[in-house]
C-alpha cells in the first residue's frame, strides 16, 4: 500500500499537518493513524514513545500551552477522534525567525488532518465541541521535571482562540507569559 498521509506545510518551518487517506467503501472506512515509513520524512528517527488520550467535556476549554526541555524535547503527532478544536503550536525555538508566531488549524473527527508539533514548540488547544478527544503520539515519555509552559491567552502572543475561554486549569493559568522567556535550544 502506499503512503496514507499528505505532509501540508505550515507558515512555520518545520511545523506541518499531515492529511490522511483513508480507504472507503460501503461499510465504512480504513484511516491509517501512524506509519514510521510514512511518516520518516516528518519524524526522521524519532520513535514513538508515549501515545496519550485526552478527553475535554465542554466546548471552549482551552488546554495548554506546555512544551518539554530538552534533553526530554518531544515531537508530537495530535489527532481528533471526536469532536473539534483548534489546535495551536507557538515557534519557541531559540534564534527562530518566527520566535513566538503560533499557527493553529481545526482538527476534527471528519477532516483527516493531523498536526505534527517538532520539538521547540509549545502546543495548546480549544475544544469547539463538547466531548472532544485527543490522540497524542509522542517521542519522548513525559518528564515532569522537564515540562514547560507559557499562557496560552498572554495577550502578547495573540492567538486568536476563536470561543470565549470557557475554563483552563489551575496549572494553567499559573503559567507565565512570553516576556522575558529566551526560547528553547534547538
Amino acid at each position: 500500500m502506499s503512503a496514507r498521509f499528505d505532509i501540508v506545510e505550515t507558515p512555520i518551518a518545520g511545523l506541518v499537518a499531515l492529511r490522511r487517506r483513508p480507504i472507503a467503501d460501503g461499510r465504512g472506512f480504513l484511516e491509517r493513524l501512524y506509519c514510521a515509513q510514512d511518516l520518516a520524512p516528518v519524524l526522521g528517527e524519532r520513535r514513538i514513545a508515549q501515545i496519550n488520550r485526552t478527553l475535554t467535556r465542554r466546548a471552549g476549554v482551552v488546554r495548554g500551552l506546555h512544551f518539554q526541555r530538552p534533553p526530554h524535547a518531544e515531537t508530537k503527532v495530535v489527532t481528533c477522534l471526536r469532536g473539534a478544536v483548534l489546535d495551536v503550536a507557538v515557534d519557541l525555538r531559540r534564534g527562530s525567525a518566527t520566535f513566538g508566531v503560533w499557527h493553529g488549524r481545526v482538527l476534527d473527527e471528519t477532516n483527516g488532518e493531523s498536526l505534527v508539533i517538532p520539538e521547540g514548540f509549545a502546543h495548546g488547544f480549544q475544544t469547539l465541541a463538547q466531548d472532544t478527544e485527543l490522540l497524542y503520539f509522542h517521542t519522548a515519555a513525559y518528564a515532569p521535571q522537564a515540562e514547560g509552559g507559557l499562557d496560552a491567552c498572554d495577550p502578547a502572543l495573540g492567538i486568536a482562540w476563536p470561543l470565549p475561554v470557557a475554563e483552563r486549569s489551575e496549572r494553567d493559568l499559573g503559567l507565565p507569559t512570553i516576556a522575558g522567556f529566551e526560547g528553547i535550544a534547538p
